[in-house]
């Protein structure tokens, strides 16, 4: 595993050949008080346990270059962010600003509760999505899926599109919505959100093994309703046997691109990046405690 500091001596030089021009142009480096630089020390992302110099200069240089590095990489599209328990909520508001700058929408923020990430309610789990897709099948459901990709097809319905723009939710990705809502499954903010292109599903950092068949189910229901998704994680989540490190030693983690580090502005600029080539079906493991390290760029 390479070091934090090592991975940002990389990425870094990498950031710096795309904006240093647009830098010394455009006074991100400025020191005056209208620059980016009381944003960057109030930032959720920014105010975390620094690592030293090396880091907190990454960081600050990371979220000052970013929407220059971005150039409006996601054009006005959707993107719905989707949590499983232990998610910290300051990383999922720093994402959004991070989609906001690279010119995206966050259309609705989806945690996902215990009862459905965690593993232990698999017969109501079962039973909710055989009823639910009897009545909202429109042809997206398998009737012949597993338990958690059902429901993970039932909630794309709900909350993500295959098409490039959002879209208002229609009847039945309400039904969904308000049927996992009342079963104590799912929370969502808003409740009318539009249906977005893109999807990102940020793991916790402590979910057992029981829940995987949960978490990986869903998100390969989640993938095969969305234009495009990205599951991304903390360091630690990435980390020896943490839930995204599992997710990526899976089956499922070679079909889609993941991200770690999140907790820090690289890794949240990393997983919009990975986002913005998701539509692709560009898939790889980025971040510090990634095996592909380096940058989702192209």
């Amino acid at each position: 595993m390479i070091t934090y500091r090592q991975h940002i001596v990389t990425l870094v030089a990498v950031f710096v050949a795309l904006a240093v021009g647009l830098l010394l142009g455009g006074g991100l480096l400025a020191g005056d008080d209208t620059s980016p630089r009381a944003a960057r020390t109030s930032s959720p992302l920014a105010t975390g346990a620094a690592q030293g110099p090396s880091g907190d200069y990454a960081d600050a240089f990371v979220e000052a270059a970013a929407p220059r590095i971005y150039d409006n990489r996601l054009g006005g599209s959707g993107v719905a962010i989707v949590t499983t328990p232990g998610v910290a909520a300051d990383e999922v508001s720093a994402l959004g600003d991070q989609v906001r700058a690279a010119g995206g929408r966050v259309t609705g923020t989806y945690d996902l509760l215990a009862p459905l990430a965690g593993g232990g309610s698999t017969p109501l789990v079962t039973s909710l999505g055989g009823q639910l897709a009897k009545e909202v099948d429109d042809g997206a459901v398998d009737s012949s899926a597993t338990p958690y990709v059902k429901v993970g097809q039932l909630l794309g319905l709900a909350i993500a599109t295959a098409g490039d723009q959002p879209v208002a939710p229609e009847q039945e990705a309400s039904t969904v919505r308000d049927a996992l809502a009342a079963a104590d499954m799912l929370t969502a903010s808003p409740s009318d959100g539009d249906r977005a292109p893109l999807v990102l599903v940020l793991l916790g950092d402590s979910a057992g093994t029981d829940a995987d068949a949960a978490v990986e189910g869903l998100i390969t229901g989640l993938g095969a309703t969305a234009s495009g998704l990205v599951v991304a994680g903390s360091s630690q989540s990435a980390s020896d046997d943490g839930p995204l490190a599992r997710v990526r030693a899976s089956s499922v983690g070679d079909t889609v691109a993941s991200v770690d580090g999140v907790e820090r502005p690289l890794g949240a600029v990393s997983a919009v990046l990975a986002l913005a080539r998701s539509r692709a079906g560009t898939v790889g493991s980025y971040g510090p405690v990634a095996k592909d390290s380096g940058v989702p760029l192209g």
